[in-house]
């Protein structure tokens, strides 16, 4: 009698798993050795939403936030719903959106399309072999007489001790190498005299009541461009202290550090949701009129051409509304660049400086895809500081490199990873350069620095700057 009860309880059972597992999707996980535990998508499916086989009808990306599709014949359903909809519809009301404000132009349009890294690609292998030993040559030319001008400058000012030593809420997430990068963006800001320095390393308690002082009589207000979470400005906040934070972001982030900086006294935060491209920081009506210091770590490719536009742009001569004496008042700036082989022509600011070396729109596209070879290699003991310096020789010079006709395509697949990451790296000095260039033409103070080690982070160029002069002009470029 038993065993049957068993049995009949292990039917029952069986039959309920078979069950459960028919109103399952039925879309197999090789590498979870079970099927997906989501529910199809509708009775007549045998699959869920996301491993449903796509229809073969007309997809078109969405005209409201194109990084999604659509069926062409679903569009005008979904325009009424789409998630950015209302994000749109409130930031185009907005007095400081100004559509592609900062956008810069192009020799040819100001609405030219972005070169894109296939374009470089297909624009590097079309040319001769002596024309890119031309270009290499250039290039290391070129490098070897600014690289004297771009120092190591990693500074941890005791201002910091407080998150280098862990000493922060246990609630904010901490990533040493991140925490490094900042710190040392504030100690070169501290170096230049734009931030107040501490003379010792305090407590948690101790910034709470002490921290404020070390910008009363400086910089009080912060721009944090491409803020994405935020936390570069929570350390300036913690460390230094601060009024007003203006956090510049295109995109939603989860686990941001506005409800930490919210529960701050006397701190009052500001978060933009807008591309750099179309913020119209004069308009910003609770910055108009205040000292304000512009930062941003990692700023991606044209970001930071869009950032410094921003801050310094042709827009500053043409807002004939907005009154000088109420304009947002420019004292520093620290950036750290990124991501070079995104930069688009019509955005850069040094295409002057460019032009002076003889760098053409098609040269500074080849310079921008060499760049993406910097970050590929391996940064450890192979790479050093110093390597980077080291020039890749022009194919004609070197037999290794192919120069008896060999097509260009050849070339670059046969050079050295650490040459390839050598003439990266100098490009990517060469770019930042011309960036720096265009801000002293500006009328400011300012250098570039390599603000960390490369093991930390190869992305290690900081562009940093103070206004030297109480005009700022704007140049052309």
């Amino acid at each position: 009698m038993d065993k049957i009860v068993k049995m009949n309880i292990i039917e029952n059972h069986s039959a309920v798993v078979i069950s459960n597992m028919e109103k399952r999707c039925q879309f197999w996980l090789p590498k979870k050795k079970r099927f997906c535990a989501n529910t199809p998508l509708n009775p007549s499916s045998s699959f869920c939403g996301n491993h449903t086989t796509r229809s073969d009808a007309n997809w078109v990306p969405c005209s409201i936030d194109p990084s999604h599709c659509v069926l062409e014949d679903n569009m005008e359903a979904h325009l009424k719903k789409c998630p950015l909809l209302k994000q749109t519809q409130t930031l185009l009301v907005q007095p400081y959106y100004q559509q592609g404000i900062n956008r810069g132009t192009d020799d040819d349009s100001a609405d030219h399309p972005d070169f894109t890294s296939v374009l470089k690609r297909n624009l590097v292998y079309s040319l001769t072999v002596p024309q890119f030993s031309d270009l290499l040559s250039k290039i290391c030319s070129i490098h070897n007489s600014i690289s004297k001008d771009i120092g190591f400058s990693y500074k941890v000012p005791p201002a910091c001790h407080i998150w280098i030593n862990r000493l922060i809420s246990r609630k904010l997430p901490y990533q040493e190498k991140h925490v490094q990068q900042q710190a040392s963006i504030l100690g070169n800001l501290e170096e230049f005299g734009v931030l107040s320095s501490s003379t010792q390393a305090l407590t948690e308690q101790q910034f709470d009541h002490t921290a404020s002082r070390y910008c009363e009589d400086n910089i009080s207000s912060v721009v944090e461009f491409g803020a994405g979470r935020g936390y570069l400005t929570q350390i300036l906040a913690d460390c230094y202290g601060i009024r007003k934070v203006f956090l510049v972001e295109r995109k939603s982030y989860k686990l941001k550090a506005d409800r930490s900086l919210r529960q701050k006294e006397n701190l009052a935060l500001e978060r933009l949701r807008i591309d750099i491209e179309d913020l119209n920081l004069n308009a910003v009506e609770s910055l108009k009129g205040i000292p304000y210091l512009a930062i941003g770590k990692h700023l991606c490719g044209p970001a930071t051409d869009l950032t410094l536009r921003c801050c310094l742009g042709e827009q500053c001569d043409q807002d004939i509304g907005i009154e000088k004496s109420v304009r947002p008042q420019l004292r520093s700036t620290a950036v750290a660049t990124c991501c070079h082989h995104l930069c688009q022509w019509k955005h850069y600011t040094g295409k002057k400086y460019l032009k002076n070396l003889g760098i053409t729109k098609d040269g500074f596209h080849a310079i921008t895809w060499f760049t993406s070879w910097a970050v590929d290699a391996d940064h450890g003991s192979d790479l050093s500081d110093d390597g980077f310096l080291q020039s890749p020789l022009p194919p004609g010079d070197n037999d290794e490199y192919g120069g008896g006709g060999k097509e260009v395509e050849d070339i670059i697949r046969n050079m050295k990873a650490v040459d390839r990451a050598a003439l990266g790296f100098m490009c990517k000095d060469i770019i930042d350069m011309g960036r720096l260039m265009w801000m002293k033409e500006c009328g400011l103070e300012a250098k570039l620095v390599k603000y960390v080690p490369s093991d930390i982070s190869p992305e290690n160029r900081l562009l940093i700057a103070k206004v030297a002069a109480p005009t700022i002009s704007t140049p052309t470029s």
